[in-house]
């Protein structure tokens, strides 16, 4: 089995830093409803359908203001409207025009809406045809 041959079969995992690990956790298992695994000491655990997500504690970091983490939903407005309902502000931006939820339409027929973790990382629900 090559490098490559490998990779195309491997599971993926994600990555996300954090200054706060308490703030991280009562944020992705409580408001976003991920399952918890473990707190190894370098990273808070998740589990997302079937996905790894470490939510690495850092000392220092600057977010970056594009998505670094997103979720492919199948009702965007009932997925926002839910997480507006437990406190989850949704970004506006003045380049662009988004419905009443923050809900963005794409050109092609996606529809995206994006938040914050509690570190300021940029999250985003979406949907695609």
């Amino acid at each position: 089995m090559t490098a490559t041959s490998a990779l195309k079969s491997a599971k993926v995992m994600g990555f996300v830093p954090t200054k706060n690990p308490k703030k991280a956790r009562t944020f992705f298992e409580d408001v976003l409803g991920l399952k918890f695994v473990v707190d190894d000491k370098f990273a808070l655990v998740f589990v997302a359908n079937g996905t790894m997500l470490r939510v690495v504690t850092v000392k220092d970091f600057t977010p970056f203001q594009f998505t670094i983490l997103g979720w492919q939903v199948s009702d965007i407005e009932k997925v926002v409207a839910g997480l507006q309902k437990k406190g989850v502000k949704f970004e506006r931006f003045s380049f662009m025009e988004q419905d009443k939820l923050g809900i963005w339409s794409a050109p092609g027929g996606a529809k995206v809406a994006w938040f914050k973790d509690p570190d300021g990382n940029m999250l985003s629900v979406s949907q695609h045809d």
